[in-house]
C-alpha cells in the first residue's frame, strides 16, 4: 500500500479494518522492525526520525488492537 511520503505509517483505523489477521500480523512486524531500526539509528546520532517514531508506534497500536477486537469477537461467538 503506497501512501503519501510523509504519511508512510498513517493508516485510517477504517482502512486497517479491511486487513485480514494474516496482513495485520505481517504489518504489526513491519512496524515493529522498522520501529527497531529507526530507534538504533537515533540512539547512534544518524536520524532524527521522532515524528516516523511516534507514527509506528500508534501504528503498531492499532494493530494490536484490532486483532484484540477480534479475538474478543471471536471468543463472544464461541459461547
Amino acid at each position: 500500500m503506497k501512501l503519501e511520503k510523509d504519511k508512510r505509517w498513517k493508516w485510517p483505523a477504517e482502512k486497517m479494518r479491511e486487513w485480514t489477521d494474516a496482513e495485520l500480523k505481517t504489518r504489526d512486524r513491519e512496524f515493529s522492525d522498522q520501529l527497531f531500526r529507526l530507534k538504533f539509528q537515533m540512539a547512534g546520532g544518524q536520524s532524527e526520525h521522532l515524528t516516523a517514531i511516534r507514527e509506528l508506534r500508534k501504528g503498531i497500536a492499532k494493530v494490536k488492537t484490532l486483532l484484540r477486537e477480534r479475538q474478543k469477537g471471536a471468543a463472544q461467538t464461541n459461547k
